[in-house]
């Protein structure tokens, strides 16, 4: 039946756990070592610009970040940045890397209730050690039938993955904060595509909500969503 859901993808930082924000503090770090050389602003924005011409180079992830960060230490102090600063850039990169696992409301109960009635994927991109650190350390990883850590997602990505846990990309669901990574490509592919808005969304990030797609759909936090698959599945 194409409207029964069998699989449930759900993205993993800002959306079962906190992410975003250690890359805010530590742009924060970042800005405050280079404060000789340009305000905050202007910083965060060099750092932005270093961060677009990497991505295809250095991926998404803690490690693109911290040596986009290097990189635009270079730059903006023309090539005099002190080896104490470059030091304490890879020490903040460190720190990300080991920072504790703090699950967002209503993730751990969300995936408990659904865990066994469908099929659940986790579906995320970034470093492969820094996320499979954060999935062990979140105590979820057992809930979870498949972990698939992707370079991007993209249509093409999801209709791969829907078709390998669960039959089709019609029949699934991808659960997400983000709505260019984990709702738009996953609607371009068949799926339902459901926004779980987070307070802090990279720029990079954003794109217009698809209001029109009858497929989208929006809760305030994860709390909603077994609900908002009953319906789904009564419909179908």
């Amino acid at each position: 039946m194409p409207g029964k859901l069998t699989t449930i993808g759900f993205d993993a930082d800002d959306t079962l756990w906190q992410n975003e924000r250690f890359f805010r503090m530590t742009e924060k770090r970042f800005a405050a070592l280079l404060a000789d050389h340009g305000d905050a602003e202007q910083i965060s924005a060099r750092l932005l610009e270093a961060e677009k011409r990497n991505l295809a180079v250095y991926g998404f992830g803690i490690k693109g970040f911290t040596l986009s960060m290097i990189e635009t230490a270079i730059e903006v102090t023309e090539g005099r940045v002190p080896a104490a600063t470059i030091a304490e850039i890879l020490a903040a990169g460190r720190d990300m890397l080991g920072h504790p696992v703090e699950a967002l409301p209503h993730a751990r109960e969300t995936v408990e209730r659904l865990a066994g009635a469908y099929d659940l994927v986790l579906i995320t991109k970034g470093d492969l050690f820094d996320q499979e650190r954060k999935l062990a350390a979140s105590g979820l990883g057992d809930l979870f039938d498949a972990v698939e850590i992707v370079s991007d997602k993209s249509a093409a990505t999801y209709a791969r993955i829907f078709s390998r846990h669960g039959g089709s990309p019609q029949n699934s669901m991808m659960v997400g904060n983000s709505l260019k990574s984990d709702v738009v490509p996953a609607i371009e592919a068949g799926s339902w595509g459901v926004h779980v808005p987070h307070e802090l969304t990279w720029v990079l990030e954003h794109v217009e909500p698809p209001v029109e797609a009858p497929r989208f759909r929006s809760i305030a936090d994860l709390g909603e969503l077994p609900a908002l698959i009953e319906s789904i599945d009564r419909k179908g």
